[in-house]
């Protein structure tokens, strides 16, 4: 696959990424058009990842547009530069009141929650982003994650996500190959002891396999909060062993975050 099939496969993820960055639509387009003026400017034979590659490349963007938002005064309302109606599809995708929230955080903590919390972008990575220290970026996050606990939790998605980790749970536990696929993007990432791997068959057929090797263990599964996310734990006897963050799109699980390292997590049951 060339890099331009490539791109034009990845627009719509960087469009997300963008556009939860900065709340808007229009901005958002110009990041993903920026992010390809320098793909065709860069020599990227040696990257493995052109999707992870391309997605620091938004997001260093998007950081450099809302620093310069911070110091332009507002000097009158921008004008719309694109289809309305696309601009509420994406508000109801992110949620209104999430974008103001996130309007009031400061550039550095909006790119570390953004991408961590909804996109699962190792802390290593983000930290290289805004120029921070791992231990920096991740306090950061969990700066701007408490001050979003203060918006309005939409109950209705929060249900359809919890519902889809129940699923995928019962999946894994009767090792159902074709089950879990039904549940995953074909093109889910998995992050896993510093490994990416991509595809739904491949992680599918990967889990399986490891639940029937784990055994017992794999009954201490259960769906809980995921830094606000649904999301599931391992905690055989109550011990907590590592978790799955999960991020969705729509009613499909996009990428798949196991953390082993649960100490920086903040992870709270179902009631």
């Amino acid at each position: 696959m060339d890099v331009t099939e490539t791109f034009e496969k990845t627009r719509a993820h960087l469009r997300q990424v963008a556009y939860r960055m900065l709340g808007s639509a229009s901005e958002a387009d110009d990041a993903v058009q920026e992010a390809w003026l320098r793909l065709q400017r860069s020599d990227t034979s040696a990257v493995v990842n052109l999707t992870g590659w391309l997605t620091t490349v938004v997001a260093r963007v998007c950081l450099d547009m809302l620093r310069r938002r911070r110091e332009a005064p507002l000097e009158r309302a921008p004008e719309a530069t694109t289809d309305l109606r696309d601009d509420k599809q994406l508000a109801e995708m992110v949620g209104l009141a999430m974008l103001v929230v996130l309007d009031a955080l400061d550039p550095a903590e909006r790119i570390a929650f953004v991408l961590h919390d909804v996109f699962a972008v190792p802390f290593d990575e983000i930290a290289g982003i805004i120029g921070k220290s791992p231990d920096a970026t991740r306090q950061l996050a969990s700066r701007a994650r408490r001050r979003v606990r203060g918006a309005p939790v939409d109950e209705a998605q929060l249900a359809s996500q919890r519902a889809i980790v129940e699923r995928v749970i019962a999946a894994l536990r009767a090792r159902d190959v074709e089950g879990m696929i039904a549940l995953l993007d074909p093109e889910v990432e998995v992050h896993a002891g510093g490994r990416t791997f991509r595809g739904a068959r491949k992680w599918a057929e990967s889990a399986a396999a490891y639940s029937a090797a784990a055994g017992e263990t794999h009954a201490a599964l259960v769906a809980a909060l995921i830094d606000g996310v649904p999301g599931a734990i391992v905690a055989p006897g109550g011990h907590l062993q590592r978790a799955l963050r999960f991020t969705f799109d729509g009613d499909v699980v996009v990428a798949v975050d196991i953390v082993t390292d649960v100490a920086g997590l903040e992870i709270a049951a179902f009631d």
